[in-house]
Order: C-alpha cells, then sequence, then structure tokens
C-alpha cells in the first residue's frame, strides 16, 4: 500500500512523502492515527498542490528578504546609552534595545533573535550588527551608540 505522510514518521519517512508499507501497518496505524493518507490520484495531486504552493511561498520569502537586506545598506539607528567619564559606559546595548530602536525611528519590525552580535556593544560609537534574515540571506544594520 503506497501512503502519503502528514508528520514525520520514525523509520517510515518524512512529512509529504509517499512511502510504500503493507496494508496492515498503512490502515491500522498510519491512516488510523491521521499520520498518513493513501496516495489515491486525488490525494496525488493535492499533494502536488501543495509542493507548489510551498516553493511559491518560500521563493516570496526569500525575495522579501533579499529586498529587506537591501534597505537596510542604507539606514541607521541611534541608540541611547548613559555613559561616564571618557565615554565610558554604564552596561551594554542588547538587541532587545537595538530592535525597539529600529522600531521606532525605521518603523521596522526587526527581531532580536535574528541580530548576531559577536560581543555585547559596551562603547560609545558606529557598529555594524549582522541580522540572519532568511537562512540564505544575511543584512547589516547600521548602529550609531551615543551618550544620553
Amino acid at each position: 500500500m503506497k501512503v502519503i505522510l502528514l508528520e514525520d514518521v520514525k523509520s517510515v519517512g518524512k512529512k509529504n512523502e509517499i512511502v510504500q508499507v503493507s496494508d496492515a501497518y498503512g490502515r491500522n496505524m498510519l491512516i488510523k492515527k491521521k499520520l498518513g493518507v493513501e496516495a489515491t490520484s486525488q490525494a496525488l495531486n493535492d499533494l502536488k498542490l501543495r509542493n507548489k504552493r510551498a516553493e511559491k511561498d518560500a521563493a516570496e520569502s526569500l525575495a522579501a528578504a533579499q529586498k529587506l537586506a537591501e534597505d537596510l545598506k542604507d539606514k541607521q539607528v541611534e541608540v541611547k546609552i548613559k555613559a561616564g567619564e571618557g565615554g565610558r559606559t554604564f552596561g551594554s546595548v542588547s538587541t532587545k534595545e537595538i530592535s525597539e530602536a529600529a522600531k521606532k525611528q525605521l518603523d521596522l519590525d526587526l527581531d532580536k533573535k535574528k541580530m548576531q552580535l559577536a560581543d555585547p556593544i559596551k562603547a560609545l560609537g558606529y557598529y555594524d550588527v549582522p541580522l540572519k534574515l532568511h537562512p540564505q540571506v544575511m543584512g547589516s544594520l547600521k548602529v550609531h551608540v551615543v551618550e544620553g
């Protein structure tokens, strides 16, 4: 019996994969627990349509991430932090503060988890903060840390 898997099944296959299993296992385990459906012509056609839609969505998200990376090249965010004598700061600038500043100043909703700071920002000045916008797209945001 051929079955289209609706979820990942250990030692059988991945989601949206067509697998050959015994009739009993297919009916009593996979179909009964809604882990798969029988591979009829209608189900195969639905699978093709789902795969095309998923490819289209992936291409759209990649294009959107590339456009956002291009837009961020020219933009800069200013973050204020308390500083003492000689420009020494009290604390550091976190990705949360950078994300909030980008929301207020640029009206961009950047996820703080996608910002990849190697070390916390602990001094005044200009910094490039790398952003992982998509598994294939990296962007960069300029951050100006000033005394505030």
